[in-house]
């Protein structure tokens, strides 16, 4: 066994990456969506190009809807309706385009949101 995962991790380390950033997965990115709005639970500031989950929980007490698209090509990335209360997630590969999102059905302004 020892001599098959030498080799890879040999391999890994070569090429940048570390153990721990492999395993590390998605990041998460909360949203509570409101009548009009969204709040996010994190700070959206600096983030990086990578796959993201992001969490969405419908506080309108009135079906909603979330939105994400590519930030530059506004390729659509996943859309969903929300129940009163209703949370759901979605994970999606976010690039250097960054990205966007807003509510279809309770019209909110789009969030654009740019990536390092």
């Amino acid at each position: 066994m020892k001599k098959r995962v030498a080799p890879l991790v040999a391999a890994i380390m070569m090429s940048g990456l570390s153990l721990s950033a492999l395993a590390a997965g998605p990041k998460t990115i909360h949203l509570d969506e409101y009548n009009g709005y969204f709040a996010a639970e994190e700070t959206l500031a600096d983030l990086e190009p990578g796959k993201y989950t992001f969490i969405i929980t419908n506080k309108a007490e009135k079906v909603v809807g979330f939105q994400l698209q590519n930030g530059t090509t506004h390729a659509q990335l996943d859309m969903f309706p929300l129940e009163p209360g209703q949370t759901r997630s979605t994970t999606v590969n976010i690039t250097a385009d960054g990205f966007r999102y807003r509510c279809p059905i309770n019209p909110t302004p789009w969030y654009d949101l740019n990536v390092n």
